[in-house]
């Protein structure tokens, strides 16, 4: 290939081009929208879940604790507050979360998968055709044991 040739593949109009065209067809698919959406809705179930949890699940806890209230639990070294209270706050915070989200997603969903799964793994109804070979074979079968009578030649 001769020089000008070349310099004709290297156009950068052509590549600026290209790049913008491969950017639209990655950023308009259907599947980075998706994404965008889930990260949306996800947001959003972390919102509820993080309320459900500090906001009604943290005060039962707390009542339920002796001493008012795990949240005012400190230590107090060489005159320094470590407040440990808080800290065991996150850790029941966190055992909450992973509950709610095991049953949320493990339990219920998992459910509504496998209903799909078995819904569509249910094998369509035999054709008459399916069901006469079907017939056939198992006469063959019986046939075949020693204990059965011998399949007449056709």
């Amino acid at each position: 290939m001769d020089p000008i040739h070349r310099i004709a593949e290297f156009d950068p109009r052509k590549k600026a081009f290209s790049l913008v065209d491969e950017f639209k067809n990655f950023a308009f698919k259907g599947n980075v929208i998706d994404l965008a959406v889930a990260v949306i809705i996800g947001t959003a179930f972390g919102k509820i879940i993080t309320s459900m949890v500090e906001d009604l699940m943290m005060p039962l806890v707390g009542i339920i604790l002796p001493g008012g209230g795990y949240q005012e639990w400190v230590w107090v070294i060489h005159g320094k507050e470590v407040p440990y209270g808080k800290f065991l706050g996150a850790i029941v915070n966190f055992l909450i979360v992973a509950f709610i989200l095991f049953v949320f997603i493990v339990k219920f969903l998992g459910w509504v998968m496998r209903a799909k799964k078995e819904e569509a793994a249910a094998p369509p109804p035999l054709t008459k055709e399916q069901e006469l070979l079907t017939e056939i074979r198992d006469l063959l079968r019986k046939g075949a044991s020693p204990s059965a009578e011998p399949v007449p030649p056709l």
